[in-house]
């Protein structure tokens, strides 16, 4: 029975491995470090104790070498604990270039995912086995955090700010999906699940939910909104033009250049008036209130995809 318990969760993903490696070696220097503390301490208390007619040391030696033995070891080991950590944050930090990129919206209490082709699921996820996955996310409330234990991947969601996790998972199935942050009376309910699919199998389901692309939408809501009366293509109106604008820096009237990314887009549509551009008045007004975060990130999504060409500020 003890040899079948699932002391893990299946490890679904390719950082799960190396995750559990570093956890289990964090899990034997410290037990083993403790045990030993704790067998010395019972030792040189029966060793040392007190007894009548044994009188007790007055001075003690320096030993050097002993010193210097349990000084540099544990170092050693916290450099090893450091640099090997430090190696698996920074490859789970960077998502590759090829990977496909699925927005997020969290609220109480709910996951919305939002899919490049379309379709958009609520506390589903549908993603293909061997393929990695960016996670683009947003809280419309409080702060959340997505937490799939099978591929060791857990991420804050902030209201406000976007914020970016990634996988790529190698076994095909269902995986629980959980909030790992208190976020209100039903957080406990906060969950869904991750279905990992045969590449050829997640393309048929694409394709019987294929809908309207976020960008499309974006570019609808932006005409509705009133954007491209500002925002000519030709950078003549009142506003910056937003053509190739998405991942370039932008220098702003305090002089600062910042890339214009998913967070600078954001702030510019909730907050225009804490990051000016350059050369233009502060006249923008908020859409915070009038476009919640399904509809930031569809206007985020259109303003991607526009090429260089004249006239891409039009659907």
């Amino acid at each position: 029975m003890l040899l079948t318990f699932p002391f893990f969760p299946p490890r679904a993903s390719t950082v799960a491995g190396q995750v559990d490696h570093l956890f289990l070696f964090l899990v034997a220097v410290s037990g083993f470090f403790a045990c030993l503390i704790f067998v010395l301490i019972a030792w040189f208390a029966v060793k040392y104790r007190y007894r009548p007619g044994h009188q007790r040391a007055m001075s003690t030696r320096t030993n050097v070498g002993l010193e210097i033995t349990w000084t540099v070891i544990p170092l050693l080991l916290t450099v090893v604990m450091c640099a090997w950590g430090a190696r698996i944050f920074f490859a789970d930090y960077r998502p590759p270039p090829n990977a496909m990129k699925i927005s997020v919206v969290a609220k109480q209490w709910m996951w919305k995912f939002q899919h490049p082709e379309g379709p958009m699921e609520i506390n589903e996820l549908h993603v293909p086995q061997g393929q990695p996955v960016e996670l683009t996310m947003i809280s419309e409330d409080v702060i959340h955090d997505l937490f799939v234990p099978a591929f060791r991947v857990k991420k804050d969601v902030l209201p406000g700010r976007y914020t970016e996790v990634w996988f790529e998972a190698t076994m095909t199935g269902a995986y629980h999906l959980f909030c790992a942050q208190y976020c209100g009376t039903q957080h406990s309910k906060m969950r869904g699940w991750v279905h990992v699919m045969e590449p050829t199998d997640y393309a048929q389901w694409l394709a019987r939910g294929a809908s309207e692309p976020p960008e499309v939408a974006g570019a609808r809501l932006f005409q509705q909104l009133g954007c491209a009366a500002c925002h000519l293509p030709q950078g003549t109106g009142q506003g910056p033009s937003l053509v190739g604008l998405f991942g370039k820096p932008v220098k702003l009237s305090t002089g600062e250049i910042v890339t214009a990314d998913e967070d600078f887009l954001h702030q510019a549509i909730a907050a225009p008036g804490t990051k000016v551009v350059a050369g233009y008045r502060p006249i923008m007004p908020t859409f915070k209130g009038l476009v919640d975060e399904e509809g930031m990130q569809k206007l985020v999504a259109y303003i991607r995809s526009i090429g260089n060409k004249p006239g891409a500020n039009s659907p």
